[in-house]
């Protein structure tokens, strides 16, 4: 019965995408553009906050994984496809491969995750940061020297599969799948390794098996948000998936409120929404310009001013207590 409320906005949410979908051809392609980034972003940034925010880790390669699960979707439609698929078969037969590449994508994700997780995560604090790091900078080194996959100049022309419907649909899942672990008696192995690991190894809890397990779930997630990016601008290259991409997934966790899944999601529909505000803004008047070619500069100030504000995150508010009788 706990997880009633959750299922109950589970389905909504469902219904809700399945609508976007069908109805997508009638919104403007702009703002179908923006939608599809906005939930993109909420399912990089609620399954980085599992690893970051409610494990107490500190990941610094996550769109590493994004970019395994971008060139393992884009090589299943693109290379795969056309000896399985028959040319005459119909659209639902496409669609049903595109699930299939995107849930490779995230399993073989999942799977760097553990490579990368087993013998790292043993580590603490600034020693794993740099850990990711640095397989973050491998994942984009590796990809841009195998040429069948179209080595640094990426791969093009990947099929225009991803829409509103896939994007919410994955988006929605992440959400549920992290929020129902959190609040699961299981999941409060996780809390518990962030609050304090020595006391939760003290009482006999594994804090190396919830860890492990937190970054497999995350990029399983990040892998399966790197193939509806790829099928969405027809186009990925190791560049895409650089330290910069990592960063403005931390960034959304930290401003949303480490541990707080709706104040992470409103901070990624913020972060992304915040850039086309500003790219708005230049095109009002030319006086603005300089908006435009400060964009990095204003983005900086603002996060700086948060963090010396708000270091808790932006979205991140106490329970009011009862007041006693």
């Amino acid at each position: 019965m706990l997880l009633a409320r959750p299922r109950i906005s589970l389905l909504v949410a469902l219904v809700a995408s399945i609508l976007l979908g069908i109805f997508q051809n009638q919104i403007d392609p702009y703002f179908v553009d923006v939608l599809t980034r906005i939930g993109i972003n909420i399912t990089l940034a609620v399954s980085l906050n599992l690893i970051n925010g409610h494990t107490g880790q500190f990941s610094l390669g996550h769109a590493g994984f994004m970019a395994v699960g971008a060139y393992t979707a884009a090589a299943m439609t693109m290379f795969a496809a056309p000896h399985v698929i028959p040319a005459t078969a119909p659209a639902i037969v496409s669609m049903l491969w595109f699930l299939l590449a995107l849930l490779a994508g995230g399993l073989v994700a999942a799977a760097a995750g553990l490579l990368v997780g087993a013998p790292s995560l043993r580590l603490k604090g600034d020693y794993l940061a740099i850990v990711t790091l640095g397989f973050g900078q491998i994942i984009a080194v590796v990809f841009r020297n195998i040429e069948p996959l179209g080595g640094a100049l990426g791969l093009n022309g990947i099929a225009a599969y991803t829409n509103l419907f896939w994007v919410f649909t994955a988006a929605t899942l992440a959400v549920y799948v992290v929020t129902a672990m959190v609040n699961s008696t299981y999941g409060r192995g996780f809390l518990a390794t962030h609050d304090d690991e020595v006391a939760a190894e003290a009482m006999g809890i594994n804090t190396t098996r919830y860890k492990i397990v937190a970054f497999v779930i995350g990029a399983f997630f990040a892998g399966v948000a790197g193939g509806l990016y790829g099928h969405f601008t027809l186009t990925i290259n190791p560049k895409g998936f650089d330290f910069n991409r990592s960063i403005e997934i931390v960034v959304m966790v930290i401003v949303g409120g480490m541990g707080r899944t709706g104040g992470v999601i409103l901070a990624a529909v913020l972060l992304t929404l915040l850039p086309e505000g500003l790219r708005t803004l230049t095109g009002v008047s030319p006086s603005l310009r300089w908006i435009g070619e400060s964009r990095p500069l204003l983005y900086s100030i603002l996060l700086i001013g948060l963090m010396l504000l708000r270091p808790q995150g932006l979205f991140y508010f106490r329970k009011a207590s009862r007041p006693r009788t």
